[in-house]
């Protein structure tokens, strides 16, 4: 008993409150942190990865948590907004004493939080976003990543697209204009280049303003390019995307909509209501329908721990990602540091969650699965459009 007082003092003397002493040194709760919109124009997607992560985090809390220690969530609202977006993660690492990030929303607030997160050796797991600055070439231990990238994602666009007999010359781009609209922008032209179309920056792009639904003058800017337009590869967020979709429709009326997994695309079927037909959106989580053995894990750890949310491949992809930080956690031992939970998740190696096939891990690749699954909208409903499709 002297000697825990002892340490407890310790702590106080260096400013840090007894509860985060506890954390620290082995006892209480894993505390993992996220930032996400839980408001705003895209808050549907921070609010469902928050029902997914918390999901299977009560999951492994009813049957003892990891190592005898209970895991909870601390969220905080970022809106969507990069500033906001950095403070908090600065307020989960340093007052909250969070051991590792989880879920971040969106490709404009990872532009201002991955420097936080590496600036204080935290592990930055499973942001929600394919851009590449969450996958330097030359890696970065901190971040470790879920799901595929944007770059694979518009490469399956690509596939979906030539099958159809579609041209390269007969594609446009509808993107937001920040970090998010031209990364997978880019990754859409690597696409292009290695199928041997090195005329990508030439296609027709319109632009809208993150945060607004002002898409006429992305369209005037498609119009104008006066040339036949048979598929457009979009990426934004679900209103935008919607609108922009329904009055293109008017004027592009053979042209497929093949939107990024960001755009959320349960809100984007509700927005599109009966005018979807035929709309795809290439996801990077398996249909909520499926009878892969992790995913009836997730029907049934989200009826019972939900909270109400719908099902959906936002919070599927959340419970995912938290099953593969819980088995990092497991391997960091009884008393990780944030060191060792990153050094934990890097060997991981080859594991297995429960969709069929193993996902790996390791010191060359720090992203988990490079699937992706393009779905399309037919009598009002997703499904699958072709084979799931592996980079």
């Amino acid at each position: 008993m002297v000697c825990r007082s002892l340490v407890f003092m310790f702590f106080i003397l260096l400013g840090i409150a007894p509860a985060a002493a506890r954390d620290m040194a082995g006892a209480g709760d894993l505390k993992i942190g996220m930032t996400a919109a839980l408001s705003g124009p895209v808050s549907y997607l921070g609010r469902s990865m928050r029902a997914g992560i918390e999901s299977y985090f009560a999951e492994v809390n009813a049957t003892g948590g990891i190592h005898g220690r209970r895991l909870k969530l601390v969220v905080r609202d970022d809106a969507y907004d990069p500033p906001t977006a950095a403070h908090n993660i600065l307020s989960l690492i340093e007052q909250d004493q969070v051991l590792g990030i989880i879920g971040s929303v969106g490709t404009p607030t990872a532009v201002k939080t991955i420097p936080i997160a590496r600036a204080h050796d935290i592990l930055f797991f499973a942001a929600m976003s394919g851009a590449s600055i969450l996958r330097p070439v030359d890696g970065d231990p901190v971040i470790v990543n879920f799901r595929a990238s944007y770059a694979e994602e518009t490469d399956a666009m690509l596939d979906v697209i030539l099958a159809r007999g579609i041209r390269p010359e007969e594609i446009a781009f509808f993107t937001q204009n920040d970090s998010y609209g031209n990364d997978g922008y880019a990754g859409a032209l690597r696409a292009l280049e290695t199928r041997g179309f090195q005329h990508g920056a030439s296609l027709p792009r319109g632009r809208y303003e993150r945060g607004t639904l002002d898409v006429e003058n992305a369209l005037i800017t498609l119009l104008d390019a006066h040339r036949p337009i048979k598929a457009v590869i979009m990426v934004g967020a679900y209103a935008p995307n919607a609108k922009f979709i329904r009055l293109a429709r008017q004027v592009f009326t053979k042209a497929i909509f093949l939107n990024l997994s960001f755009v959320g695309s349960a809100a984007l079927k509700d927005a599109l209501k009966n005018t979807g037909q035929g709309v795809i959106v290439t996801e990077v989580v398996p249909p909520v329908t499926s009878n892969l053995r992790a995913v009836t894990s997730y029907r049934a750890a989200m009826s019972r721990y939900g909270g109400g949310v719908t099902t959906g491949v936002i919070s599927l992809e959340g419970y995912l990602a938290a099953r593969v930080l819980v088995a990092g956690l497991r391997a960091a031992g009884p008393r990780p540091s944030r060191k060792d939970l990153i050094t934990a998740m890097h060997r991981l190696g080859s594991f297995d969650i429960g969709l069929d096939e193993p996902l790996i891990l390791d010191a060359r690749d720090l992203q988990a699965s490079h699937r992706v699954w393009p779905m399309v909208i037919h009598n009002g409903a997703f499904e699958p459009l072709i084979t799931a499709i592996k980079p």
